[in-house]
């Protein structure tokens, strides 16, 4: 039986930043941003507690209570516009989070797979100066993740403009001096964003009382096994296809989230390193 390498983005094992492409031209743009020794006490960030906007300079983020804060714009939804507002229900966090676009809401997905432990929508609105004089920028989330917190922006390459990109820098900025990551997403690696779509239907907690989770686990204990094969090994295996679904969105199986997600699919447990079958179990 042939085996190759394995796979390309392992579900089990990724971060966020094998799952998407990102804006980096900003980099030309710092340079009109005014960043001299007193910037940070002359940038501020305003947020919105109890109805109530606080003005923080940017030297003091660190202190901010952020998951005590409200998002400073609100969502709007209104006939004939052009994006796609919603509520994306995230398990990680156990509520509900609004989005803007269609992008947005594949971000909460992701975010929700990769384990958030919260999502602030339009956290607060940025005033920062550039040597054609002040601006202001309400980033899209910031996200409390297990290794630390993200501020994102999303937005489709295409539809960066050189104004989105002095704002970008200037968050990107802000980001590092409150020792947060900082992210624009302008889209996804191949085939990401379906098969994330496809395991989240199985999110959910459910009750395993038919113990198929353990049958699933201990068929990939030896190795990989395709995904068809996977659920036929079980003795249930019409009602394993979602217990196994669920097991790969919770990342105890693994699968490779760079292909479409199907019978073929090599599925491996969680933490081994896949080698992947060409056609079945090496014998």
């Amino acid at each position: 039986m042939s085996f190759r390498t394995g796979p390309a983005i392992r579900s089990d094992a990724c971060d966020l930043t094998a799952l998407i492409s990102t804006f980096t031209g900003d980099g030309d743009h710092r340079r009109r941003l005014v960043l001299d020794a007193s910037w940070p006490r002359r940038w501020s960030t305003t947020w919105l507690f109890d109805g109530g906007q606080v003005v923080w300079p940017v030297r003091d983020l660190e202190s901010v209570p952020v998951l005590d804060s409200q998002p400073v714009r609100r969502f709007t939804w209104r006939a004939r516009q052009r994006h796609r507002p919603g509520l994306e229900p995230m398990i990680s966090t156990g509520r509900q989070h609004g989005f803007e676009s269609l992008e947005e809401r594949d971000l909460l997905r992701a975010l929700d797979f990769l384990r958030a432990r919260e999502v602030l929508p339009q956290p607060f609105r940025l005033d920062f100066e550039h040597t054609g004089g002040r601006a202001a920028h309400i980033p899209d989330f910031l996200a409390l993740m297990p290794d630390g917190n993200w501020l994102f922006d999303v937005r489709p390459a295409a539809l960066v403009r050189d104004e989105d990109a002095r704002k970008f820098a200037a968050t990107r900025e802000v980001a590092t001096a409150a020792g947060w990551h900082y992210t624009v997403v302008t889209g996804w690696r191949p085939h990401v964003v379906g098969v994330l779509d496809a395991l989240s239907a199985r999110r959910r907690p459910r009750k395993d009382l038919l113990g198929l989770h353990g049958e699933l686990l201990d068929a990939v204990a030896e190795g990989p096994l395709r995904f068809g094969e996977l659920v036929e090994s079980t003795d249930w295996p019409e009602l394993a296809r979602a217990e196994a679904v669920h097991l790969l969105w919770h990342r105890r199986l693994g699968v490779d989230l760079g292909e479409p997600l199907g019978d073929r699919s090599p599925v491996w447990l969680a933490g081994q390193q896949p080698m992947i079958p060409s056609q079945g179990r090496r014998q």
